[in-house]
C-alpha cells in the first residue's frame, strides 16, 4: 500500500503478526495488573492514550520507546519491560522498511508530509484506506488487510493535540489526488468530509492544496517527508515500491527542506484549500 507503508506478508514486506509483540503485551498487562492499575491509570502515567495502551497490551502496536521508559518507571522499575523490548522486531501491519519512520513519527515535534499518489496516511478514513489497499496488488486477504487497516488508524493518534509536547503538522497534497476518486463517490465524499473535519478540530494540523495548473513545481521528483525531533534534529524519509530509505544527510535533508518550503509557497493556502476541498466535496 503506497504512502505510509502498510503492509502484508510479501517480498519486501514483514510478517503481519508477531509472537515477541504478543510476549510485551502481555508482560505489560501483567505488570500493570500486578500495580493494581487500569488501563486509563497507565495512559495517564505513560502521556498515551488509553487506546494506544491497549493497543500495546494485545500485541498489535509496536510501544514507543518513551511509553516503555514511562510504564517501568510507573511500574517499578524492574527492568522487564526494557529487556523485553529490545527482543521486539516486528511492528504487525508496517513495512520492515518503515519501522525507524514510524518511531520518529511518534516523537516528532514537526512532521511535513508532501504527497502526489494518495491521500497521506495519517489523514485517511478507514474506507479510503481499504480502496487503496484493494487497489495495489498483490490483493491482500480480509486478515492482512485488517492489519494494516489497524496499523495505520493507531498512527494517526499521532495528530492529537493532547501529545506533550503536541507535533506540528504540515500536509500538502495534490489535488489530482483528490479527484481521483480512489473508492467511488462515496468513499472520497466521505475522505473529503474527514479532511475538513481534521482541520477545523486539529489546530496543530495545516493542510494545503498543490493546484492542478501552475509554471513552476518544486515537487516533481516525487513525494518529500520531513520530521523534527524534541532534541530539534531534522530527518527525511524517501519511498519508492517495496521500499523505503530513512535519509540522514545534513546536505540531503537541508535540499528537501528547500524543497518543502517552496512547495508550501506554490500550494493554495490553507484557507484557500479549505474552500477548494469544499468545492469538491459539494460536488460529489
Amino acid at each position: 500500500m503506497v504512502a505510509d507503508s502498510t503492509v502484508g506478508t510479501g517480498t519486501g514486506g514483514e510478517p503481519e503478526t508477531s509472537d515477541s509483540l504478543r510476549t510485551f503485551g502481555a508482560v505489560l498487562q501483567a505488570l500493570r495488573e500486578h500495580a493494581g492499575m487500569s488501563r486509563a491509570e497507565l495512559a495517564e502515567h505513560v502521556r498515551f492514550s488509553k487506546h494506544t495502551v491497549a493497543s500495546v497490551e494485545l500485541g498489535r502496536r509496536m510501544p514507543d520507546p518513551a511509553l516503555v521508559e514511562r510504564a517501568e518507571e510507573a511500574l517499578g522499575n524492574t527492568g522487564v519491560l526494557r529487556k523485553a523490548a529490545g527482543c521486539l522486531a516486528r511492528q504487525p501491519g508496517l513495512a520492515a522498511w518503515f519501522r525507524q519512520w514510524a518511531r520518529l513519527e511518534a516523537t516528532a515535534i514537526s512532521l511535513y508530509t508532501y504527497e502526489c499518489r494518495v491521500v497521506p496516511g495519517l489523514l485517511q478514513t478507514e474506507a479510503y484506506m481499504r480502496a487503496v489497499s484493494l487497489s495495489v496488488p498483490p490483493i491482500p486477504d480480509e486478515e492482512e488487510l485488517g492489519e494494516r487497516i489497524a496499523a495505520r488508524l493507531g498512527r494517526q493518534e499521532l495528530l492529537s493535540t493532547r501529545r506533550k509536547p503536541a507535533c506540528s503538522f504540515s500536509f500538502i497534497v495534490e489535488e489530482a489526488v483528490l479527484k481521483r476518486g480512489t473508492g467511488g463517490a462515496e468513499v472520497m465524499r466521505e475522505q473529503l468530509d474527514h479532511l475538513l473535519d481534521v482541520t477545523e478540530r486539529h489546530w496543530n494540523v495545516e493542510v494545503q492544496v498543490m493546484p492542478l495548473w501552475g509554471p513552476v513545481h518544486a515537487g516533481l521528483d516525487g513525494p518529500i517527508r520531513l520530521a523534527e525531533t524534541p532534541e530539534n534534529q531534522w530527518f527525511a524519509y524517501s519511498e519508492g515500491q517495496q521500499n523505503g530509505r530513512l535519509i540522514c544527510d545534513r546536505k540531503e535533508i537541508s535540499l528537501l527542506q528547500h524543497r518543502y518550503a517552496k512547495l508550501r509557497s506554490q500550494a493554495l493556502t490553507p484557507a484557500d484549500s479549505r474552500g477548494l476541498l469544499e468545492q469538491m466535496r459539494g460536488a460529489l
